[in-house]
């Protein structure tokens, strides 16, 4: 079974370089139509199932990526962005020259990052994650052959972290573009990676905070 693990298209935070997390900020214009070039590209591929955070950016991601498929679409909270708590909607390069800020080692040395003002750490995170995995996609080898799943920067590095065993020192080093895919396989219940963050369309945008 594929599994083809998108990040979602751009938001006026992400050209801003916002930090987001559970903030519900929608796509911009630009990030539409970055879903629908990617969708176009997609056109010969067969979903049997499909997952989406519930979170706005993430979940018309996965409508414009499914338009035109008879392919229902569902919503899990695991899948929704790292939440940043009281850093949601401050700037990326703040805390990265800032060693007193709160997400400075998030950014910068992050096998060293203990989350404050309720922000949520990497164990979290990836924990509620990889449940996911457990309990929705591990069921469906064998009965689907292609599966949808479409969430966020930080939450899918969690993931392929997992899957493919990645330090966290080598966290930011997993270059994710807005609707990026990676690509994973999955068979005899083990997750594999094929493929991480490959574009459908022209110069990759936002890949790294």
């Amino acid at each position: 079974m594929e599994i083809y693990l998108f990040r979602h298209g751009e938001t006026d935070w992400n050209k801003e370089r916002r930090l987001q997390g559970h903030s519900d900020i929608p796509l911009n214009g630009f990030g539409r139509e970055l879903a629908v070039e990617t969708a176009g590209s997609l056109a010969g591929l067969t979903f049997d199932r499909a997952f989406s955070s519930p979170l706005k950016r993430a979940f018309e991601t996965a409508q414009i990526l499914l338009a035109g498929r008879n392919v229902p679409l569902e919503t899990d909270e695991r899948l929704m962005e790292m939440g940043f708590g009281d850093c949601e909607g401050g700037a990326f390069d703040l805390p990265k020259a800032d060693p007193e800020h709160p997400l400075h080692d998030f950014f910068c040395r992050p096998q060293l990052f203990s989350p404050r003002g309720g922000a949520e750490s990497f164990r979290e995170a990836q924990a509620r994650g990889q449940a996911f995995l457990q309990e929705r996609i591990l069921p469906l080898e064998g009965n689907c052959g292609r599966v949808l799943i479409v969430a966020h920067g930080a939450l899918n590095r969690c993931l392929l972290s997992a899957i493919g065993n990645i330090p966290l020192e080598k966290f930011w080093e997993i270059g994710l573009p807005n609707c990026a895919a990676s690509i994973l396989s999955l068979e005899g219940g083990k997750f594999r990676i094929l493929e991480m963050g490959k574009v459908y369309y022209g110069t990759p945008v936002n890949a790294r905070p």
